[in-house]
């Protein structure tokens, strides 16, 4: 295998979140720092965030517009984290991509773990946090630290013990 970050090398998204361990501001604080050093098309930085930590307002209402299967889990989150992009201009969903990918990265640095989420009812999160025009919703973003496996319902507990795997490199060229 070509030698890569252990960043990258070690990340995963786990369902198993811790559900009584918080997240200290300043933790929140370089998540969201380093998505906003992310790059985007013309340093637009067309990401936006809404933070609802456990069982606050924010949380309760992002959760709600979750799935009933990923509520499941992502309820014992620390954080949920809506990532939404502008509408104008139209690099803001690549650009909203870079930014989780950066706030990733940085959850990884600091022993975090982060698994994210666009099953979402958009129009729900939409209504439910009243964000204004031109601000669409794209992701939900579970970050927390690392829980018991074992408390995970039989099926999730499968993917979640399950080795990773990812495509060989042949197969994502397209020439």
């Amino acid at each position: 295998m070509v030698d890569l970050t252990p960043l990258l090398a070690v990340r995963w998204s786990p369902r198993a979140f811790d559900p009584v361990a918080e997240l200290s501001g300043a933790e929140v604080s370089s998540l969201l720092e380093a998505a906003r050093w992310a790059p985007s098309h013309g340093n637009a930085q067309p990401w936006r965030f809404a933070v609802g930590r456990r069982d606050d307002e924010t949380c309760k209402r992002i959760l709600a517009n979750l799935p009933a299967r990923d509520q499941r889990w992502a309820r014992h989150a620390a954080v949920l984290l809506l990532a939404a992009h502008l509408t104008d201009p139209p690099a803001g969903p690549y650009d909203l991509g870079q930014a989780v990918a950066h706030l990733t990265v940085q959850a990884t640095a600091l022993g975090l773990y982060v698994h994210q989420l666009v099953d979402v009812d958009h129009a729900g999160l939409v209504a439910d946090l009243d964000l204004p025009d031109g601000v669409r919703p794209h992701a939900v973003v579970a970050v927390g630290r690392l829980g018991d496996p074992f408390s995970l319902p039989e099926d999730l507990l499968r993917r979640e013990t399950a080795l990773r795997h990812r495509r060989p490199l042949d197969d994502l060229l397209l020439c």
